[in-house]
């Protein structure tokens, strides 16, 4: 026998047709929706936006259970495997994903159908445990510095100097990242470092050419 039929044969052999008992079946899928719902009660804690969709929140918890099911369905025969390998690489997901937190919980969901739909429920319990410690761990760690966009609307044109000198009298860094020049004044926006807000918006508005100034958290990456 050539190590070509013997590749074969042993492949043939692995996926050889075998009815998974209802028994199993039940048992894999019950165990992988407890694990959703593991997955759903710490999403609902960790979750910190302020627009939450419960819609995203539900099917997230749920796609552990339908992984688990086509691992399964796989495991019977390969003409089923091969069927799943090509109908699932002609699916197209568009839906946009704005946090990476909601990328980790749904990575971390497929990932749970998947050990379960093995029969790995030790290693499914284990990997939801560590990656809630971890979790719970990285947000407990402090930032060294809060991430601010300033907004500066100024009617002098020439008062930029002074406002750049008060903004680094009060903060630990900053970049101009626009300026908008008008005839009627100037528009100015700022990322900075700061731990004296009020501080650093009391000392602008001292300055007799600011007319307003507005300071916002900014989420995304500062580089300063």
């Amino acid at each position: 026998m050539s190590f070509q039929d013997a590749l074969k044969k042993s492949i043939f052999e692995g996926f050889t047709a075998n009815d998974i008992p209802v028994s199993q079946i039940v048992a894999v899928l019950a165990f992988t929706f407890c694990i959703g719902l593991y997955l759903f009660l710490i999403y609902r804690l960790i979750n910190k936006t302020s627009l939450y969709n419960r819609s995203f929140h539900i099917a997230m918890a749920m796609i552990s259970v339908v992984t688990a099911g086509i691992i399964l369905a796989m495991q019977s025969s390969i003409v089923i495997s091969l069927g799943m390998v090509g109908a699932l690489s002609i699916v197209r997901f568009r839906t946009a994903i704005k946090d990476t937190m909601d990328l980790l919980f749904l990575f971390w969901s497929i990932g749970e159908g998947i050990i379960c739909g093995a029969g790995l429920f030790e290693l499914a319990v284990v990997v939801a445990l560590l990656v809630t410690a971890g979790i719970l761990i990285l947000e407990l760690i402090p930032i060294n510095k809060k991430p601010y966009v300033l907004i500066v609307n100024s009617s002098d044109t020439e008062a930029e100097d002074e406002i750049v000198k008060r903004i680094a009298d009060n903060s630990k860094g900053y970049k101009i990242k626009s300026r908008n020049l008008k005839k009627s004044g100037l528009d100015m926006i700022i990322e900075v470092a700061t731990t004296s807000e009020k501080e650093l918006i009391g000392s602008l508005n001292d300055l007799e050419a600011v007319e307003n100034v507005a300071l916002l958290t900014h989420e995304g990456e500062v580089r300063i």
